[in-house]
């Protein structure tokens, strides 16, 4: 089995690089994809880590992107860290990323929280920012009880305080990935994934779709599938996993969607030929 979607504390998750992939091998993996948010700062210390283990390590990034519905998020995978065009994209999304942050910082001390960025900086602690921070800072300074709470109560879209992102185009992120020789899959679409949308996505350049997550049922897994056999889409799948375990996983633990290896030399297959390949 593989995990094709995890995260480390190089953006919103709870483990260091290494201590994934550490757990990822200690479960069995195969192999796994490092998917942190706009960001491959942790991808050197995952790859070591996993030389030393015998696992193979995915480089990846989350993106966020524009959909027609809003916000999409999409898994780049075969990327290297150290690419000039690729680093300078990411460090534009993660400035866009502390831009946010702050704002939210801002309408929270507004709604009479005592809160200051210099809060969510701590917590964050060098990693690409983004809400888990924030819910984090309000959780340790005692404004809430629970992460989730924090989302349900400020966080979440249409909650008081909420900020958008400034979001590129699929076209835009799909084509530096593939100037790389690597590929996109779109995360987590649940009721997105029809048909009909992956056309629209595939037009822009998407290769392949995360049919396997936490949020999919049975029922989405399966027409998530059929929309992208019959689009001759690839299929990816993972966790999600932010690095918690028992009652504080917020989804799944890594390597529970059971991902096959096959799916990973089908993604291979998808790669631009002609290009770079790390």
């Amino acid at each position: 089995m593989i995990d094709l979607h995890c995260h480390s504390t190089a953006s919103d998750g709870h483990l260091a690089p290494a201590a994934v992939m550490s757990h990822a091998a200690e479960i069995g993996l195969s192999a796994i994809a490092l998917t942190d948010h706009d960001t491959l700062a942790g991808l050197e210390e995952a790859t070591a880590a996993g030389r030393d283990l015998g696992l193979r390590v995915i480089g990846g990034c989350e993106f966020s992107v524009a959909a027609p519905w809003g916000e999409m998020h999409l898994l780049g995978y075969f990327l290297t860290p150290g690419d000039d065009d690729i680093e300078a994209f990411l460090v534009t999304a993660r400035e866009d990323r502390t831009r946010r942050a702050r704002e939210m910082v801002t309408r929270l001390v507004g709604l009479g929280v005592n809160i200051s960025f210099a809060d969510v900086a701590r917590v964050a602690n060098g990693a690409a920012v983004g809400r888990p921070h924030v819910a984090r800072a309000l959780l340790d300074l005692g404004h809430v009880t629970t992460e989730q709470m924090a989302f349900d109560k400020y966080l979440k879209r249409n909650r008081p305080a909420y900020v958008d992102k400034e979001l590129p185009t699929l076209r835009a992120v799909a084509d530096l990935v593939h100037s790389r020789g690597g590929i996109v899959s779109a995360a987590h679409l649940k009721w997105h994934g029809t048909k009909s949308s992956l056309e629209v996505l595939q037009a822009d350049g998407l290769d392949a779709v995360e049919t396997r997550h936490p949020s999919h049922d049975g029922e989405t897994r399966a027409n998530i599938t059929e929309a992208a056999a019959a689009l001759g889409l690839g299929r990816s799948g993972g966790s999600d996993w932010h690095g918690e375990f028992g009652e504080a996983a917020g989804h799944s633990m890594l390597g529970a969607q059971e991902v096959p290896d096959a799916w990973l030399d089908a993604l291979e297959a998808l790669r631009p030929t002609g290009v770079p390949r790390p």
